[in-house]
């Protein structure tokens, strides 16, 4: 079982986006001190919720600024990209961290986004396989070309080479954000891990990772790497020496913050999108997720494993918005929970 953290560089009220950004890289570099295994970096633009508009820039910024974690985006927002530079950005990070960087990936959603950088809404819609099925060709291909409704190039070499064949080393590992069957499938179809939202529960995270197997399997993937996908959980952590006081901590914060910066998505095409309750969704966050003493934390996590199959777990370590307090979960979380995992 592999524990990281989840950064959404939130910015609660009353903070400006440098404070949600300063606890964001310093709350890496205490995960890289507290022998978590990695740190997962959100991708959000115009809104409070997370003030990371490029999760491939900042682990670039924080794989310098660690020694031994490993990072990760989750995720990068395809259709706001082109395939080809993150691409680049992935194998550059690959080759330069010693292979320290996991590329997360995801289809994000009908925002203003896709207006701002000229994407449209069909590159959301439909868009999605093309872009993910390039850009892993430029992960693993010697040199690449396109002719694809949205990406037509003459062929170019791939520099630098993320995966070099000669000397078997992979490229950059690759995971896709999965919401809905038609997704599972897709990453599925492809070999590729997914990464389960901290909304979900446990039992429609198993449905999810068998119908992935299945998919897997008729796919032609081989029975050992369908079993040992490192599918990965997003949650919630936050450890006191008692469950009321963990959970007192993240409803006194959390649903402003959930508040100001849910109701911030704008739709590119004015479609109406039901907002959750935040104190009931902060609620049910802690119903679902390691929230209380470490030993609960240890417990819950290894009942998600055993339920589930996943392996993997990206947390939300920051609830409490406050950077002592985040520096503090994160210590306990690798002292005090860990240890129990190992």
């Amino acid at each position: 079982m592999r524990v990281g953290s989840f950064v959404l560089a939130a910015q609660y009220p009353g903070q400006g986006a440098g404070e949600a950004l300063h606890r964001a890289v310093r709350s890496a570099e205490v995960a890289d001190e507290a022998g978590l295994d990695t740190v997962w970096l959100a991708e959000h633009h115009f809104v409070p919720y997370g003030t990371c508009p490029s999760a491939v820039t900042l682990a670039a910024l924080l794989l310098g600024r660690t020694r031994r974690v490993r990072v990760g985006t989750a995720v990068s927002v395809l259709p706001t990209v082109h395939p080809v530079a993150l691409g680049e950005q992935a194998a550059l990070l690959h080759v330069t961290s010693g292979g320290r960087f996991t590329l997360g990936v995801g289809r994000g959603g009908p925002w203003v986004d896709l207006e701002v950088f000229g994407a449209g809404l069909g590159a959301y819609e439909r868009g999605f396989p093309e872009s993910l099925d390039l850009l892993l060709r430029w992960l693993r291909e010697p040199s690449v070309g396109a002719s694809g409704e949205r990406y037509a190039f003459r062929e170019v070499p791939v520099v630098p080479r993320p995966a070099d064949a000669l000397t078997e080393t992979p490229g950059p590992e690759v995971v896709v954000a999965c919401t809905s069957p038609k997704s599972v499938r897709l990453a599925a179809e492809r070999g590729l891990p997914m990464l389960l939202g901290m909304h979900v529960g446990d039992e429609e995270k198993a449905e999810m990772v068998a119908l992935w197997r299945r998919h897997a399997r008729e796919s032609g993937h081989p029975p050992e790497e369908v079993a040992a996908a490192g599918h990965v959980s997003a949650g919630v952590c936050q450890l006191a020496d008692s469950r009321s006081d963990a959970v007192e901590t993240l409803l006194k914060a959390m649903p402003g913050w959930l508040k100001w910066g849910l109701q911030a998505h704008v739709t590119v095409d004015g479609r109406v999108r039901a907002m959750r309750d935040p104190y009931a969704y902060t609620e049910l966050l802690c119903g679902l997720h390691p929230v209380g003493t470490p030993r609960l934390a240890a417990d819950r996590l290894a009942a998600t494993a055993e339920r589930t199959g996943i392996s993997r777990f990206a947390l939300l370590v920051e609830g409490s918005g406050d950077l002592d307090a985040t520096e503090e979960n994160l210590r306990r979380l690798g002292a005090e929970v860990l240890p129990q995992l190992r």
